[in-house]
């Protein structure tokens, strides 16, 4: 397959760019500052450039999105609107402007996490952003069909816990490998409106 990857040389980016490529697809890197095709999602003015650039692909998939991370008592509306077009329009507008690209069969998979699910403290912006990301998706599945859509949700990961780990404690953290994996899932297969948790 011909994968739109957004976000391909992030930690996580670069995990599943890395997995699917050994799986036999070509990986069109899209990043803020290095890629194949430079842009950043968040400017919807670039979305079509991005989708121009690329030309055909058969899947797209998100491993980007920022939100900030503050006590709930210093947080403003600045800020919850910052992770809403950082995590959430961003993506909804990725599919937005790529359902007229993919072919029938064509999918997308989005990134959410954790905090859609076991909230921490300082992490209600990207509590909510999450969460709307995946409502997004389960609602999304029943009108974009055949095409699909999924979201992965994960944890810290481990390769992450010494910069991150003391934000989420008690949590298990995931491996990058099995999120990757989870990307898998979603790009090969044959679910949509699915959450998948690694």
């Amino acid at each position: 397959m011909d994968i739109l990857l957004i976000g391909a040389n992030g930690v996580l980016g670069t995990a599943v760019s890395t997995t699917l490529a050994a799986r036999g697809h070509r990986i069109i890197r899209v990043g803020r500052t290095s890629g194949d095709i430079l842009a950043d999602i968040t400017d919807k003015t670039g979305l079509a450039r991005v989708y121009d650039e690329a030309g055909p692909v058969d899947a797209v998939v998100s491993a980007a999105g920022d939100a900030p991370f503050k006590p709930f008592a210093e947080l403003d509306t600045d800020d919850y609107l910052s992770a809403y077009r950082g995590k959430v329009a961003a993506q909804i507008d990725l599919v937005r402007h790529g359902l007229d690209r993919l072919p029938e069969r064509g999918s997308f998979t989005l990134i959410s996490g954790v905090l859609a699910r076991e909230p921490i403290p300082a992490g209600s912006a990207a509590a909510m952003a999450n969460g709307a990301v995946e409502a997004f998706v389960r609602s999304a599945a029943i009108e974009i069909a055949p095409r699909r859509i999924n979201a992965v949700s994960p944890t810290v990961f481990t390769e992450s816990v010494p910069a991150y780990g003391p934000y989420f404690p008690g949590m298990p953290p995931v491996d990058l490998a099995d999120v990757a994996r989870a990307f898998v899932r979603s790009v090969e297969g044959g679910l949509t409106g699915q959450v998948f948790i690694p």
